[in-house]
């Protein structure tokens, strides 16, 4: 079976594209909606981040830490906001490689915004067999694209809680 290496979710969320742009922008914040990330230990200041800017994010699963290093890819205030991940280490990203990327879209609907988080498998090199293999030991029996669909869709929720409690 080959696996699937994109996820996407929407949520619409009543808030202008541009307040939802400048929340999930801000990857110092994204540990207040998603159940894996934790925010960031460097690279970003408060605010949304730069094209090209980096940092380092800080990520759990039960028991287990680790961070990455990611480097924003898309930054197009109220439209777009996207970044790679491309390092992993226990407390430093030491390990290099192409891992993933994370998207966010915004769209104006009646009513609000139309938020699309996208996740991608980047790890293209390797053989389904193993990634198959090493996804099921990392989330406990899942696959990578299943538990990162369950993922988002309760960073979604928590946003879209987040964001309209805020108005």
């Amino acid at each position: 079976m080959a696996r699937v290496v994109t996820v996407s979710h929407s949520i619409v969320v009543s808030v202008s594209p541009e307040v939802a742009y400048r929340a999930v922008s801000c990857p110092a914040d994204m540990g207040r909606w998603s159940p894996e990330n934790l925010g960031t230990t460097e690279g970003t200041a408060r605010g949304p981040a730069e094209l090209g800017s980096e940092f380092v994010g800080r990520n759990k699963r039960g028991v287990f830490r680790w961070v990455t290093r990611c480097t924003v890819t898309a930054a197009d205030p109220g439209r777009r906001f996207a970044f790679r991940v491309h390092a992993i280490g226990l407390s430093r990203p030491r390990l290099r490689g192409p891992i993933a990327t994370w998207e966010y879209r915004f769209e104006p609907v009646e009513g609000g915004t139309r938020i699309t988080e996208t996740w991608v498998d980047d790890r293209k090199a390797w053989p389904d067999s193993v990634a198959h293999v090493f996804d099921r030991l990392a989330t406990s029996g899942s696959t990578f694209a299943a538990f990162q669909s369950r993922n988002i869709k309760a960073t979604l929720r928590n946003l879209k809680r987040e964001l309209e409690g805020s108005r």
